[in-house]
Parts: C-alpha cells; structure tokens; sequence
C-alpha cells in the first residue's frame, strides 16, 4: 500500500497497520533548507509564485521520505486578500491586515467572491506542479481557514490578544457579521472546488480561533457555516476539520459532514476516538512542543499515543498543532522513525 492510499483508508476508517503520518504545517523555520530559500524570498512572494510553493511544500518529504501526505504550501489570509484586504508579518510576530472591517459598508467595498478564481490561480497553479511530482504515491493536501477564523483577522485588523472587536460585532450587529461570514463562505466554496480540481485528494478547514467564542454561540459563529461549506462541495470528498479549544463541540464537529476531526494536544486521543462516530477518523495530537526536547522523549511520547490507539481505525498521526520554528530536525526524524516502524 503506498502512502497516498494508506492515507486515504484512514480517512476511511480502514484497519492499518500503522496510522499515516503527516505533520500540520511542515514547512518552517526549523529546515534549514526553507530557511536558505526564505533569505532570498519574502513569504509572501514565495506563497504566489507557485515553482517555489511547490518547492517549499516538497522539502519535508525530501527530507523525511516516511511522511505520507503533502500539505500545500500557502497561508489562510489569501481568501482576505483576493477579496481586497491584503496582509502581511509584523516586525515583531503576527499578522497584519492592510485595513479593519468594521461596517456593512466595508464588506460591500471588498470584491467579488468571484474574484477569487482569478486572483488564486497562483494556488491552483501550484497544486497542478505538485500533483504531476507526487502522482499517487502521496496524498495532496490542500486547506484554508473557517469563515470565523478568517473574520476575526479581518475585524480586528491582524493577530489579537483579546479579540473584542469581532466577538463585539457578533453580539451587538450580527447582521453585519452575518454578512461578512456570508462572503467569506461563498468565497472559500470556490477556493475549495478550484483546489479539489486542480488534484488535492483530501481539504483541512483551520477553525484555528474557534475556542476563542462562548460555547453557547460556537454554531451560529462559526461551525453552521462550516457546514455551508461542506453541504457544497462533492459528497464523497474527505474535508479535515481541525478546530483548536473545542473539545466540547467534538461530537457536533463531527456530525458536521467531515471526514476526520483534527485534535488538539490538550485532548485524550483515545478517549475522543471512543467518543466519536465509527466513521469520522481523528487526527493527532502530539504536543509540538515536544519536538523542542530530545529525540528519546518524542520517541517515548509518541509510542505512548500509538499505543493508547492500538486497535483502533480511522488514525492519522500528527501534532496538536503546527510545528514550530524551534523543532529539532532530529526529534522530527525520531517522530517519522517511531511512526514508520511501529505495529
């Protein structure tokens, strides 16, 4: 069974010998070699211009052959951008937009959600490069982020320590919020169908902020547009959902029409697995931070979350979350070895 397919049938929750194994954004400051090609090239530059996405998504699988998915190099903030609000890094971390949205009129100024087709071909294109290189032997992931999780960007103008304006706008003018979660819906259905075309076997949605709003109001914020969102693209597609801080909505998630739920590291794997639907697989959830330790503590650590889900189906081995600029390429190399040869 090839890497490709391995994936795939835990996406279906086919019994393996192993889970497959892939690494939520692999690209990074810790490989030298995307390092060296960053000092030549803002990220920004590297993201639109698609021999060197392509490049970029291609060097962890250079580096560590036993990863069995490729997950496409870009950023969640280009749907902001091809509809008019463009972003960048601050010098000193985080994210800022070009602009705020705050009123209805805002939105209305944005482009048309049909804009997107022509202003991320650059995405498409790159998939179309990178399918020809990995054929069927990898799964191609592609992804973007949830209508929420690209809301709060956009209202709070950048990365955010409290998140008051969007959770405001949601409370006190939930027309307008409704509206801008309308576009943002509309617009990640073509992203996502343009991305399906172009050769990705499988789509991860970042619900990367949805811990941040009240339980209560998780849905109507931000999981029913996910839903949208699923609802519109071809039934039999895996969709990954990877929601941070949402424990108490798993089952809901799950329900949603995915294919697999992603899973943060504060979470009991095993027990979410239990938890779940038999056909919805989960993802995960190694703390990343455990790739800043020893390649002997990664190992330990990772045999004790392989065995936890010994004879279970529907695993796929990952983080909790991305991993960081400060991994160690060794422990990385201890997490592939300790996957790979595990039964």
């Amino acid at each position: 069974m090839n890497s490709r397919d391995r994936f795939l049938s835990a996406l279906a929750c086919q019994p393996l010998d192993r889970p497959p194994l892939w690494v939520m954004r692999q690209a990074g400051r810790y490989l030298p070699e995307y390092r060296a090609l960053k000092a030549r090239s803002s990220f920004v530059h590297m993201v639109q211009t698609p021999a060197l996405a392509a490049e970029v998504t291609l060097q962890p699988l250079h580096r560590f052959p036993g990863l069995d998915a490729a997950i496409l190099f870009s950023d969640i903030l280009v749907i902001p951008e091809a509809l008019g609000q463009s972003y960048a890094f601050r010098d000193g971390g985080g994210i800022e937009m070009a602009s705020k949205i705050a009123t209805r009129a805002d939105i209305d100024a944005l482009n048309p959600v049909a804009a997107v087709t022509d202003k991320l071909a650059y995405v498409s294109d790159t998939l179309k490069l990178l399918k020809k290189e990995l054929g069927d032997t990898k799964t191609l992931l592609g992804f973007g982020g949830s209508p929420w999780t690209l809301a709060t960007y956009m209202v709070e103008g950048g990365s955010s320590d409290d998140f008051e304006h969007i959770k405001l706008l949601f409370y006190t003018d939930r027309a307008t919020f409704d509206a801008l979660l309308e576009k943002l819906t509309d617009a990640l259905i073509i992203y996502f169908q343009m991305q399906i075309v172009a050769g990705a076997d499988a789509i991860q949605i970042f619900d990367s902020w949805g811990g941040l709003i009240a339980g209560p109001d998780y849905e109507a914020a931000s999981l029913k547009w996910i839903r949208r969102i699923i609802a519109a693209l071809p039934a039999d597609f895996p969709i990954i959902l990877y929601a941070k801080g949402t424990a108490p909505h798993l089952t809901d998630q799950a329900f949603s029409g995915v294919r697999a739920i992603s899973v943060d590291w504060t979470n009991d794997l095993a027990i979410v697995r239990r938890t779940l639907p038999a056909n919805v697989a989960v993802q995960g959830n190694l703390d990343p931070v455990l790739m800043q330790t020893t390649p002997e503590i990664v190992a330990r650590e990772a045999t004790r979350l392989l065995d936890s889900m010994r004879g279970t189906a529907g695993h796929i081995f990952n983080l909790g979350h991305g991993i960081t600029p400060q991994a160690r390429i060794e422990c990385m190399q201890a997490l592939v070895d300790t996957v790979t040869t595990w039964k």
